[in-house]
């Protein structure tokens, strides 16, 4: 009988390998006939490295198809696009097989380990062979659809390579400088969720593509500083009330040539939010978003001739929620287009000359994937749409079927079981899907399953068994309890709360409000928190509380849009109702409370210290905002309008506005490179806090981006985050981390 105690968690482990969260399955793609799946995986070794790997579903057999170790230290080196690229996408800690793609019929595959392109060719048996390595650096790989070319930027022009052998072809040639060709600008990237400027036509034949010139936006020197050298970057930084870049989409065919620009109307002063083809090859769909986003066009363009004509406008009094559910049925002349037009995000079938032919979704809840396409799926012989949703519950997302010919929405059928979060990858075919389903109780599971939900194989069971590397610490850890509250205006807000190790019901514990509480952004999911730094907390013997206030996402309209003209003043009211429902609780010492954030959770934990000082003792603020003017326009504007038509609301939503009002114990954090919450940010309160006489603490990282969390510097911050409180609020102290 073994009776060693069980090792102690430490924030170390949480970064160490193998990853506390099971083996992490990333971007799975199904085959279109749903006989192979393949996806990344982190490597046993190095949780942030990923390998590629297959699933074929007859013969049941795994398999690794790209092993990233080789590359690892290797000489390629990422361009600045790329390394933005992937700054934005969230995804700049991870190594290793960064992006992948598959050709039409499954022969090819197109792979980016570490800044290099790899064209590999399966085989009848073993590893797919190497067939060609492009160097980079290069950025935004794809395949055209018919697999005989790839596309991608070199030096901020877009280039063709044709697998046959022939040389890569520069479709552009002024990239340079300001002007960017088949690239997403830095507002595409960062606040509209489009990552890539360039748009293969259906037949293989031509591309689309946006030419950015940032010539209008002023450079402006932001000095990045490194613990060995000082860097001078001068960025073109779109500031709130400034000037965008301007955004011109050519077509230009495959093999070269003149490019046809499109005509998308006067002025300029719009965002080209999305672009996609028709299923014809001929004609380009484009989302023209107005400056103050709230109008938004559907253009039909011509390419042979560049005219556009407007099919639909939606308009909101507050701003239009962008999302990626635009799919053109190929059978029959008819899209699928989602609004929030009722104060719900629905679907609903047009025909091509933009005439609504019927409702598919209605009622209080959301059609919806974080951000992410949820439409997964269209079955034009059943004339089935599948798509995921938050219908049970808004804590959940789960995939549902609605047809496309019923008079009236009906509640739509619900494929995946289980409570919890369901994201969902189905096959072109719609006959089968793979779900990967996190729960409070499951660590990210990964099944491939037939179009009725019936189990047909694990790609990543994810037991939490003896095996699992949360095994050892599983005992110890939180599980959340949910709940609700009521807010000023009736509306319900959800919680979750974390009750600490060794929890004594009749002992006051100390206790800190997890916040983000930032639009779009939802907290209080049902899913797996095991591998956090909330467990850490927990362990040194905080009770740990997280809220959505109204403005966070995914909610509906009117639990949204309460925030538009000022911000920090309805989130602050709502996390202050959760923090006083939390110190009126036996089991928490109201003197102790503490409350932490990152980005716009940054911002909200400052907000909260300097309203509500009676409230909270202690704050820990990483990255934010301080100044709203500072902040880029695409996500300012959204909210505040231009600084110029809403300096009210700017100077009252601004952090700098209500320093003085500073009691409690502040840390304040910031990474020293941060391009997008820029260091300014924090420096200014800095300066404003020492004018006032105000005593603080600061933690900066030297080279540190925004998300320096994720990455090396994420062990020392939360160290010290923890140190913060422990020492503040008085916390356990535990094994050093």
């Amino acid at each position: 009988m073994n009776d060693a105690p069980a090792p102690a968690l430490t924030i170390a482990r949480l970064f160490d390998a193998p990853g506390l969260a099971g083996p992490r399955l990333l971007a799975p793609r199904l085959s279109a006939d749903g006989a192979r799946v393949t996806f990344l995986q982190s490597a046993a070794d190095d949780p942030n490295r990923l390998d590629l790997w297959e699933y074929e579903v007859h013969d049941r057999r795994m398999c690794l198809l790209v092993d990233a170790t080789p590359a690892v230290g290797g000489t390629t080196t990422l361009d600045a696009a790329e390394r933005a690229r992937r700054e934005r996408r969230r995804t700049a800690a991870m190594r290793g097989v960064s992006e992948y793609a598959i050709d039409a019929d499954g022969r090819r595959l197109l792979v980016a380990v570490d800044g290099e392109l790899r064209v590999l060719e399966r085989q009848a048996e073993g590893p797919p062979r190497l067939v060609q390595a492009i160097p980079g650096p290069v950025t935004d790989a794809r395949f055209a659809p018919s697999g005989a070319r790839i596309a991608y930027v070199r030096d901020q022009n877009l280039v063709v390579h044709d697998l046959a052998g022939a040389p890569e072809r520069a479709l552009t040639a002024d990239g340079g400088g300001p002007i960017r060709n088949g690239m997403a600008e830095f507002i595409a990237q960062e606040e509209m969720n489009r990552h890539s400027g360039y748009w293969w036509s259906p037949d293989a034949r031509h591309l689309a593509f946006a030419r950015v010139d940032e010539s209008a936006i002023p450079p402006t020197p932001r000095l990045e500083i490194h613990a060995e050298a000082l860097t001078t970057v001068s960025e073109r930084y779109p500031a709130a009330g400034g000037a965008n870049a301007l955004v011109r989409l050519g077509v230009v065919a495959a093999a070269g040539g003149d490019v046809r620009w499109i005509d998308l109307g006067e002025g300029g002063d719009y965002y080209v939010a999305r672009v996609d083809w028709l299923p014809d090859g001929k004609t380009l769909a484009v989302q023209r978003q107005h400056r103050d986003q709230r109008t938004l066009d559907l253009l039909f363009a011509d390419i042979e001739t560049g005219r556009g004509r407007v099919v639909l406008t939606e308009r909101s009094p507050t701003w239009i929620e962008l999302n990626d559910e635009l799919t053109f049925l190929r059978d029959a002349p008819e899209f699928i287009w989602a609004s929030n037009r009722d104060g719900f995000t629905h679907l609903y079938l047009y025909d091509l000359d933009g005439r609504m032919r019927r409702r598919l979704t209605a009622g209080a809840w959301n059609v919806d994937d974080f951000h992410e396409r949820a439409i997964k799926g269209v079955d034009e012989k059943r004339r089935l749409v599948y798509f995921t949703a938050n219908a049970a519950a808004p804590t959940g997302r789960a995939l549902y079927a609605a047809s496309l010919d019923a008079e009236r929405p009906t509640p739509p059928k619900r494929l995946s079981e289980g409570d919890g979060i369901h994201q969902i990858v189905m096959a072109a075919d719609a006959g089968s899907y793979v779900d990967t389903y996190s729960a409070k109780a499951q660590p990210p599971q990964t099944s491939l399953r037939g179009i009725d939900g019936a189990l047909i194989a694990f790609l990543n069971e994810n037991r939490l068994d003896a095996a699992h590397p949360d095994a050892p610490y599983a005992a110890a850890n939180s599980s959340p309890e949910f709940g609700t509250l009521e807010s000023a205006d009736g509306q319900t807000l959800w919680y979750r709360l974390f009750k600490p190790v060794g929890f004594e019901p009749d002992r006051r514990h100390p206790a800190i409000v997890d916040v983000y509480g930032g639009p779009g952004v939802q907290r209080v999911l049902d899913d797996w928190s095991g591998a956090s730094f909330t467990q850490i907390l927990t362990r040194a013997g905080f009770v740990v509380f997280q809220l959505d206030n109204r403005g966070s996402g995914f909610r509906g309209a009117a639990f949204q849009e309460r925030l538009q003209g000022r911000l920090g003043r309805i989130e602050v009211e709502d996390q202050v109702l959760g923090a006083r429902w939390l110190a009126a609780q036996n089991f928490v010492d109201p003197a102790r409370l503490g409350v932490w954030g990152w980005s716009y959770g940054g911002y909200l934990a400052l907000m909260l210290m300097l309203q509500a000082p009676e409230t909270f003792r202690a704050a820990v603020a990483g990255a934010p905002v301080t100044d709203w003017s500072l902040y880029d326009t695409h996500y300012t504007e959204r909210y505040l309008g231009r600084p110029q038509d809403n300096p009210a609301g700017y100077l009252q939503s601004a952090v700098l506005t209500h320093a003085a009002q500073l009691r409690g114990r502040l840390l304040l954090m910031h990474g020293m490179a941060d391009d997008n919450v820029l260091v300014t940010h924090s420096l200014k309160l800095v300066r404003a806090l020492q004018d006032l006489g105000k005593p603080f603490e600061m933690m900066f990282y030297p080279g540190a981006k925004h998300g320096l969390l994720r990455e090396r510097d994420g062990r020392h911050a939360y160290a010290t985050i923890l140190d913060f409180f422990r020492r503040q609020l008085g916390g356990r102290w535990i094994m050093d981390n």
